[in-house]
């Protein structure tokens, strides 16, 4: 495997991706779309999720594919940057016709950024202009770090943030993945910044320290309380799969948050992986090829996740460092 173009999810042809933040909220939204509608599946592990229209994306339900899908800040608040994201296709003509009316599919999810710092004693709720923003925004490159949803995210002990990461497998599959991390645990182990993730790097995506000598964990102490932690992923390839392979592949990406963040999955946690496919690639061995897809998927978001980290920078009024005030430049 080798990663793409841009080492990002867009490397998956067709697909989008927007960003919006507001400084002021320490907090944004980060929207994946594309042309046209695509096939998605869901698969949560974590203990306390913040979702919409997730159900719809079981194989049994009537929609088979969706117009975007939805990542946000703002924990409950920032479940209606749906509605922003809804408006905007709406307006393009995009959704799922019903008669003469359209109704854009648009699945999402939320993480806990309420008590970062920033401003939110708003009158009027500022998610929907911001998932409106952020599909206006939507484009093969995009900002990672500290943008979207990623903003204002933080870990157990470092800044989170928005990351990306993408390969080629030799079939010539593309497999990407999208995370806003805001985890319970720590992406980092060792002292000199070294990342869980970094048996997976590829060319000092996230600083090229290498691997920690790894030693026994004591039973770790969470460092945020129930709800207050979530790694919320989107991981895409332009295979053919149908909803149930596009399941498996969310189940198989969940590994990669597994050996990224330490510990995951936890019930304070919500960690949820969004899977898309666009079809493009019409898959040569009904066996193999998904097989290596959830590898690729886990792998992928393993990367994307130390990225978003990697990534993030420092700003007035933060209440965590961000890798790089902490371990210095790479």
């Amino acid at each position: 495997m080798r990663p793409g173009k841009r080492n990002l999810i867009t490397d998956v042809a067709g697909l989008l991706v927007g960003n919006a933040q507001d400084a002021g909220l320490r907090s944004g939204v980060t929207v994946l779309t594309a042309a046209q509608p695509f096939t998605a599946a869901v698969q949560v592990m974590g203990g306390a999720p913040g979702t919409r229209e997730t159900d719809l994306l079981a194989p049994d339900r009537m929609v088979q594919q969706v117009d975007a899908l939805v990542l946000s800040g703002g924990s409950a608040f920032g479940l209606a940057a749906c509605d922003g994201v809804a408006a905007g296709l709406r307006a393009a003509g995009r959704g799922f016709a019903v008669g003469p009316a359209l109704v854009p599919i648009v699945p999402g999810a939320i993480l806990f950024d309420l008590l970062n710092g920033g401003a939110k004693d708003w009158a009027d709720n500022p998610y929907p202009a911001l998932g409106r923003a952020a599909l206006a925004a939507a484009a093969a490159d995009f900002a990672l770090g500290t943008a979207g949803a990623g903003y204002g995210a933080m870990t157990g002990a470092l800044k989170g943030g928005l990351g990306s990461a993408s390969c080629i497998l030799p079939s010539g599959i593309t497999v990407g993945a999208l995370v806003a991390v805001n985890a319970l645990g720590e992406a980092c182990q060792g002292d000199d910044g070294q990342f869980w993730a970094a048996p997976f790097e590829e060319a000092a995506e996230f600083g090229g320290r290498g691997p920690a000598p790894v030693t026994p964990l004591d039973a770790p102490l969470p460092m945020k309380r129930l709800g207050e932690a979530t790694t919320i992923a989107i991981v895409a390839t332009d295979a053919a799969l149908t909803k149930t392979q596009a399941h498996r592949m969310a189940v198989a990406a969940h590994d990669g948050m597994a050996r990224a963040l330490v510990p995951s999955h936890t019930p304070l946690d919500g960690d949820l992986v969004f899977a898309a496919a666009t079809g493009q690639h019409a898959l040569q061995d009904p066996v193999r090829d998904p097989y290596q897809i959830g590898h690729a998927a886990a792998t992928c978001l393993a990367r994307a996740i130390a990225r978003g980290v990697f990534l993030a920078r420092s700003q007035p009024g933060d209440l965590q460092p961000s890798w790089h005030s902490r371990f210095g430049q790479a």
